[in-house]
């Protein structure tokens, strides 16, 4: 089911009205409330429900962002959709929009789900659309219990097929650290023997909130960049492919500022 009509492996948001951030705001969150609402019901309800279901509720979520005024520019798609196999997506990590978009993104090429923390699997409502991907969920509180889950599941879903998002900081952040970008995403990919590919974003259209973190100003004045980089198989203890992943980060942020 392919959920983004591409050309040449990249999606764009086609030109549209000029929108305030405060009506863009107004515009987006009653719309993100119906479609995580429907899914949810669906998703703790109906017996058939999963992948694709997701893959739809992602895509009436980013349907909503590019109604009050969000533009997205997305590349590189060719990359993930020519990789036989699952793989391992490691990004850098900026808002919850990567998170709740990426499904619409990627989904029609890979059956994917996420390593998530352990507040949005508590989520009211929200929860039963995000667990009906099977995700892998870490509290923060205790690497080495977050590392042995991340490698023990991992390795399950990537031998069934299923491919795994990984955003390796610490917490979301506007501002790329290579010194808090471990490296537990190559580890896994060691482990369960399959590729990375490289995943450099700036979602920060979709702001933080004050109050509650994750929901925040939307500003269509922002265009939303996700960049896929072409697939990497480890070497050795994977330092040159955890680097080459910062340097694509890094060099991509530069670019689309």
């Amino acid at each position: 089911m392919k959920v983004l009509p591409l050309k040449d492996g990249c999606y764009r948001t086609g030109p549209g009205a000029v929108i305030s951030r405060g009506l863009a705001t107004l515009m987006f969150y009653p719309t993100m409330a119906a479609v995580v609402c429907h899914g949810s019901f669906l998703a703790r309800y109906a017996r058939f429900y999963g992948h694709p279901g997701v893959c739809m509720s992602s895509r009436g979520i980013l349907i909503g962002l590019e109604a009050a005024g969000v533009r997205f520019d997305i590349c590189g798609l060719d990359n993930v959709m020519n990789l036989k196999g699952p793989c391992v997506i490691i990004g850098n990590h900026m808002s919850v929009l990567e998170t709740l978009a990426m499904p619409a993104i990627i989904g029609g090429y890979k059956d994917i789900t996420f390593v998530i923390k352990k507040e949005l699997a508590t989520y009211p409502v929200f929860r039963h659309l995000l667990m009906s991907m099977n995700p892998i969920v870490v509290s923060r509180s205790n690497p080495r219990e977050d590392l042995t889950a991340v490698l023990t599941k991992g390795c399950e879903l990537l031998a069934s097929g299923r491919s795994l998002v990984i955003f390796p900081q610490s917490s979301r952040s506007v501002d790329f650290d290579p010194k808090v970008f471990n490296t537990i995403g190559i580890k896994l990919a060691i482990r369960a023997n399959v590729p990375v590919i490289p995943l450099a974003l700036k979602t920060d259209a979709w702001g933080n909130g004050k109050q509650i973190k994750d929901f925040g100003v939307i500003d269509p004045g922002k265009t939303v960049y996700l960049a896929f980089g072409q697939p990497m198989y480890i070497k050795n203890r994977g330092i040159e492919q955890h680097q080459c992943i910062i340097e694509f980060i890094t060099e991509k942020l530069k670019q689309w500022q």
